[in-house]
């Protein structure tokens, strides 16, 4: 049967539900270019705040099978990446349609969450630690067991998928979180790239003596995943799986882990290495990279997702990101099996959903999409991005021992309590209190009150 013709369309809407206008490929490319050269995509925090950026690809004669993907990766570079797999999918099957929606990622997740609960819910959707662990518990979440990229999957992210035996979601990058050093600045102070904690410690103490506010830092992941870094290194250096078990039968072990991390969140933001006031409104991949572009900053804490826009917006701002520097004797690289895609177990579609599904995992996909987040891949062999100012995140990676910020072996949402935790010290909040408050968030949760 001949294929018929197709277009790929973008339009951004603040609806509950959005529908696309239709526009050409080439006005889709029109309009991307036109919104890159004036900063204002679409997809980019700051430009769409509350609202969707849409993929569409409609056939002149309707598909016989029209599919939603509904996902948080908004960024052009994404949405780009997205869109080529979505084409190459749809070129290799005439009868699907697939269009791709993409929203910031805490509105993301409280609209995802009434789409599902309602009955309205996508195909295709991206999931996270929190977001997975309730949707198991409500039957949300199709078996992908048998999709057969799994086999292709490497060790590290197959120890997540498989954490409650049957596999419900495949992960298409694993990301990581680091220090990013403005290497100009650092050097024009004499100052080296730190590794260790009383190294950074040290730089923060000069920078604060000449007046400069070292670090920036976002209000979602930034000083949660030094928390996390700092808290679980020992665990993640010896028998992991273990001591993850341990904190899945008493909590406090878990919030008595983290209490050396939020005793560190605590120096930082007591002596004033971060403007707390100012982090409580910084959002992440957005108002961090503005402040850290202008050169003022010597350090920020965030995601390598992040390199490739913040050399796009500071071409000349030298900077590499590294390891977190949060033990006396050495840093510490944090990753997430991450960007993880679902299908939906009430889709009239599963089998075409995970037919998707697993084209987007095979490795010309993966590498496209990982690549467009400079991430790892999460197949085997873990190939790292290309990005320059990542490399010694890369070569952290190789060496093993990582930190896995969100272990999907844990039975209880640590990424948004360590979030809430970390929030309520940039107010003001002590370690002490930020560790009896996450024991008290995880028992709310799992009514267990030992």
């Amino acid at each position: 049967m001949k294929k018929a013709a197709r277009r790929l369309d973008v339009s951004v809407d603040s609806g509950f539900r959005p529908r696309s206008s239709m526009l050409t490929r080439r006005s889709f490319a029109m309009l991307a270019c036109a919104a890159l050269a004036s900063g204002c995509f679409p997809s980019l925090g700051g430009c769409s705040s509350g609202k969707n950026v849409v993929v569409d690809a409609p056939e002149v004669e309707e598909a016989a099978v029209r599919l939603t993907f509904f996902g948080f990766k908004y960024e052009s570079m994404n949405v780009v990446a997205i869109e080529g797999i979505l084409r190459a999918y749809m070129d290799a099957h005439a009868d699907v349609s697939i269009v791709y929606e993409g929203v910031k990622s805490r509105p993301y997740f409280d609209a995802l969450g009434k789409r599902l609960s309602s009955g309205f819910g996508d195909d295709v959707f991206m999931v996270d630690h929190d977001t997975a662990l309730a949707f198991e518990e409500a039957g949300y979440l199709a078996d992908l067991s048998d999709l057969p990229t799994i086999d292709l999957m490497s060790d590290l992210a197959l120890g997540q998928m498989r954490s409650e035996g049957v596999i419900d979601y495949v992960p298409t990058s694993i990301s990581a979180f680091g220090l990013y050093c403005n290497t100009d600045l650092l050097a024009s102070c004499g100052i080296e790239v730190p590794e260790t904690l009383p190294q950074f410690e040290r730089a923060c103490e000069a920078f604060a003596a000449a007046g400069v506010v070292p670090l920036v830092a976002n209000n979602d992941i930034s000083l949660k995943t030094v928390a996390i870094a700092c808290g679980l290194a020992s665990v993640y250096a010896s028998d992991g799986e273990a001591a993850v078990a341990s904190f899945n039968d008493d909590p406090a072990l878990l919030a008595s882990a983290l209490r050396k991390g939020f005793d560190v969140v605590e120096r930082i933001v007591a002596n004033g290495w971060v403007d707390a006031p100012l982090a409580l409104e910084t959002e992440k991949t957005a108002d961090d990279l503005e402040q850290f572009a202008t050169g003022a900053f010597p350090f920020m804490l965030t995601g390598a997702w992040a390199a490739a826009r913040m050399r796009d917006l500071a071409p000349e701002l030298a900077f590499e990101v590294h390891p977190y520097p949060v033990l006396d004797d050495r840093s510490v690289l944090v990753v997430n099996v991450d960007t993880r895609v679902s299908v939906n177990a009430d889709s009239p579609h599963v089998d075409e959903a995970k037919d998707f599904v697993s084209f987007f995992t095979q490795p010309d996909s993966i590498e496209s999409f990982a690549g467009s987040q400079c991430s790892f891949s999460p197949l085997k062999g873990n190939a790292a991005p290309g990005e320059p100012s990542v490399q010694p995140l890369a070569a952290a990676f190789s060496q093993g021992g990582a930190v896995i910020a969100s272990d999907d072996n844990l039975r209880f949402p640590i990424w948004e309590n360590a979030r809430q935790c970390v929030v309520a010290m940039l107010g003001g909040a002590t370690a002490q209190e930020a560790e009896a408050m996450l024991l008290s968030l995880i028992t709310a949760e799992t009514g267990d009150a030992s």
